[in-house]
């Protein structure tokens, strides 16, 4: 067997023990929220938060956590490239949207009466 294919399997073993073990954390402090119902809500709020830390630190040092870590930082760098929109496209697209929906709703709203009133004048109930 190669060196490198046992390192990966061990790797990919210890990354799966590590998430396994984060996941056990994780559950341990929403656990800890409701066994120990007699303590305090805040504390009880600081058992999850806690183990919400704990278990995403733990998962951060595995592999897919690393790979996790480096995907929000290309993300960070990709969203410094975004050209943001002005205020001033901004209210005009904010009132573009707002007239057209009123524009529509007064046409569904026509389109409906129209309707109703062909309904009822073919049925014969109209008055």
């Amino acid at each position: 067997m190669d060196n490198s294919s046992v390192d990966t399997e061990k790797s990919s073993f210890i990354d799966t023990v590590k998430l396994l073990i984060a996941a056990g954390v994780l559950l341990g402090g929403l656990y800890s929220y409701y066994y120990y119902l007699q303590v305090s809500l805040p504390l009880r709020v600081l058992m999850v938060l806690g183990g919400f830390l704990v278990g995403t630190a733990i998962a951060m040092t595995s592999f897919q956590g690393k790979q996790l870590f480096s995907f929000i930082q290309s993300s960070r760098i990709e969203i410094r490239k975004v050209v943001w929109p002005t205020n001033q496209e901004t209210s005009q697209t904010t009132i573009a949207v707002f007239v057209f929906t009123l524009v529509m709703g007064i046409f569904f709203w026509g389109l409906d009466s129209f309707l109703l009133w062909l309904t009822r004048t073919l049925v014969g109930s109209a008055g």
